[in-house]
């Protein structure tokens, strides 16, 4: 094998189409300053086609492009905010409902044995977005994962992002906006 583990690819080939159905994305643009759920919420693009799940009021739900499992779900308010405390009371109010009923509709989906909820604030913390907070909501099984992840930092997911989203989106309309 040459080079390092970082140079491993899997080939991901269902990906391709979600790719390059955006509009415009700006590929050069170092993604520190960038906002992929503006430019999302921005592009035209129904719904279906960007992976959102769900909207209400101040926030929405949008599946993960690069999930560490199946359902990997973000709960986004509509206006890009950088902390918590950057929130209005009427976004904070929703943006935890929301949070709550995401965790609901996986559960009720896809049976997980837990859920981790995060956030990452920050560029040090992890924060791919810095500029516009999101919240995680990652259903997780034991022995999940395989030798993949320990020794090429890749994951191996058993269903393609649309069908996922068809699912969770099913599911969100008949109990997530109680």
């Amino acid at each position: 094998m040459n080079g390092s583990a970082d140079d491993l690819r899997l080939w991901a080939g269902w990906r391709h189409r979600y790719l390059t159905e955006l509009e415009s994305s700006p590929i050069d643009t170092p993604i520190s300053s960038r906002d992929v759920f503006a430019d999302i919420l921005n592009s035209g693009q129904s719904d279906r086609q960007t992976l959102i799940l769900h909207r209400s009021r101040e926030v929405f739900v949008i599946l993960n492009l690069h999930p560490y499992s199946v359902g990997h779900s973000m709960v986004v308010p509509f206006r890009a905010v950088a902390t918590l405390s950057d929130l209005t009371a009427d976004e904070h109010a929703d943006l935890w409902h929301t949070v709550t009923r995401a965790v609901e509709v996986l559960e009720t989906e896809y049976t997980p044995q837990g859920v981790n909820v995060g956030l990452n604030i920050g560029r040090a913390a992890g924060g791919s977005v810095p500029g516009h907070l999101h919240v995680h909501v990652v259903p997780r099984w034991l022995g999940e994962g395989n030798f993949l992840a320990s020794t090429a930092r890749t994951r191996t997911l058993p269903e393609s992002l649309d069908v996922t989203a068809d699912r969770l989106r099913a599911r969100w309309l008949e109990i997530g906006s109680s």
